[in-house]
């Protein structure tokens, strides 16, 4: 594989990021003005209905989807499920507010879907969706401390830092990826969003910490001599070629490993069921993000750290 020269770019690849995170930002900052919240939230979090009807015959679940969409109910989730043996299909719609409501939307599902039985209709409270967002909070605010302190043991905290940054660019690239889905395309976001999110998080640090302790690894050749495969001069090394040194090393290995992922959750998306397709796109999405930052923003960003730091020591000596 060739050799790339991360640090001599790195201002390039803090580019693409910004390029990707400003879009974003903006992206939740329309969301919170036009919905009151970062993303656009779904039923988990803004409460609604959920029906359990029993057809008198095998049904289309997008049949089911068009008639919910043109009488009001759009980007309602639809599944068949099993109950005592028999298929039933579930809907999650937002809350229907009156009784002529549903009546309309029964009379559209008979006659354009089948005759069915109802088997219950039930509200979903909207006080789930702060205790689910607590909990998601919480849990990334957990996740987020106890890495902090694990990195920092294992290796230093200059190298926690940059990790916990790179993982909160894969975290905002998301959720800024979502914000603007929901805006132009209704995309919302339920709690299967924030395992998504979870789950990124532990890949993205996972493949910075292979990076990390290949750079712990190779830190001791640090003021040994290299040649410049340019010119075949001789120089002394410095940080940031160990650290551009490390990740090519680690290079084909991370794309290898990531491409693997990538093949099976694009398989899931364009071949998967409708109702896990958002929580297979925020993981797409989550890791290829997570990818670029552990390879192109990580490392440079431990070699900039650095840098500043050997230079307030310079200008303090």
């Amino acid at each position: 594989m060739v050799r790339i020269d991360l640090v001599k770019y790195r201002w390039i690849w803090f580019g693409i990021s910004l390029a990707i995170l400003i879009p974003g930002l903006i992206g939740i900052a329309a969301c919170l003005a036009e919905f009151r919240a970062p993303l656009r939230p779904g039923i988990d979090f803004t409460g609604g209905s959920i029906l359990q009807y029993q057809f008198g015959k095998a049904v289309s679940l997008d049949a089911v989807r068009q008639v919910l969409s043109q009488n009001g109910f759009p980007g309602s989730q639809v599944q068949l499920a099993t109950v005592s043996g028999e298929n039933v299909v579930v809907m999650r719609t937002k809350a229907i507010e009156n009784e002529g409501d549903k009546r309309k939307l029964d009379n559209e599902l008979t006659s354009k879907v089948g005759p069915f039985k109802v088997l219950s209709v039930d509200k979903v409270s909207a006080t789930i969706g702060p205790e689910l967002l607590g909990s998601g909070l919480l849990a990334l605010c957990i996740t987020f401390g106890t890495m902090i302190l694990y990195i920092s043991y294992r290796f230093k905290l200059d190298f926690a830092i940059c990790a916990i940054v790179a993982l909160f660019h894969d975290a905002l690239a998301l959720c800024g990826i979502f914000a603007i889905l929901g805006l132009l395309m209704g995309t919302e976001v339920d709690s299967l969003f924030i395992s998504a999110i979870l789950t990124v998080i532990g890949f993205s640090v996972h493949d910075t910490i292979v990076v990390f302790d290949r750079i712990r690894e190779n830190i001791k050749y640090v003021g040994s001599k290299g040649v410049d495969p340019a010119s075949g001069k001789e120089f002394k090394k410095t940080f940031g070629d160990i650290a551009n040194d490390s990740v090519n090393q680690t290079l084909a290995r991370s794309i290898y490993t990531s491409l693997t992922v990538i093949i099976t959750l694009t398989s899931l998306y364009l071949l998967g069921g409708v109702t896990t397709r958002d929580f297979v796109l925020a993981m797409l999405i989550g890791i290829i993000s997570g990818t670029y930052s552990s390879i192109f923003n990580a490392s440079c960003l431990l070699v900039l750290w650095r840098e500043k730091k050997g230079q307030l020591r310079t200008k303090t000596a």
